[in-house]
């Protein structure tokens, strides 16, 4: 089987709004993707009171052949949406705390990210179009594989094994000890 590869760029829109405690000045979230944008470094797009919206950057979005299972978990959720993720930035004296690192549709992908503690991991609703050009990739490159049960091995696990204690009994000495006919006793 050969790997198949698709790429769109998409700009990743971030929001960053008044902090609601007195530790934390500003609150940032991942407010919206755009598919298909030209590149961007954090250029401000819309101002609204205290809200401030940026084009953070352009992210390559890659669709691979042999995630097609994970694709169609996404589209069949209630609101499909990609995993943006953000990293810590290392300068401390940048004005902006977050940068653009990753962007996914895959939905397992997605819960690795969530499950790493990897910075700011935001699930932002996909477009109408960003949906149909996946689909689309989907329904070009999916095999469905069988399932296929896994037999029990056929291993007989009420044999003795000389020389090897059983492991799931405490022993007061070595369990990989000599067996007891070589040392003379039964």
């Amino acid at each position: 089987m050969t790997l198949v590869r698709a790429t769109m760029p998409v700009g990743i829109v971030v929001r960053r709004t008044p902090g609601v405690t007195r530790w934390a000045k500003w609150a940032w979230r991942v407010a919206a993707v755009l598919p298909g944008a030209a590149p961007a470094h954090w250029r401000e797009l819309r101002r609204e009171g205290g809200a401030v919206e940026y084009h953070a950057a352009t992210l390559a979005l890659d669709l691979w052949s042999s995630d097609t299972e994970s694709y169609k978990v996404t589209l069949g959720a209630k609101t499909p949406g990609l995993v943006v993720v953000l990293r810590d930035n290392p300068d401390p004296a940048a004005e902006v705390p977050w940068i653009p690192a990753v962007v996914t549709a895959s939905t397992y992908e997605g819960q690795d990210y969530l499950d790493s503690g990897d910075g700011l991991v935001e699930l932002v609703p996909m477009p109408d179009g960003l949906i149909a050009w996946i689909r689309d990739f989907v329904d070009a490159h999916h095999v469905e594989e069988p399932f296929v049960k896994r037999k029990r091995d056929a291993l007989r696990v009420d044999l003795v094994e000389e020389g090897r204690g059983d492991p799931r009994i405490r022993q007061s000495s070595d369990v990989y000890r000599a067996p007891s006919v070589a040392r003379g006793g039964a």
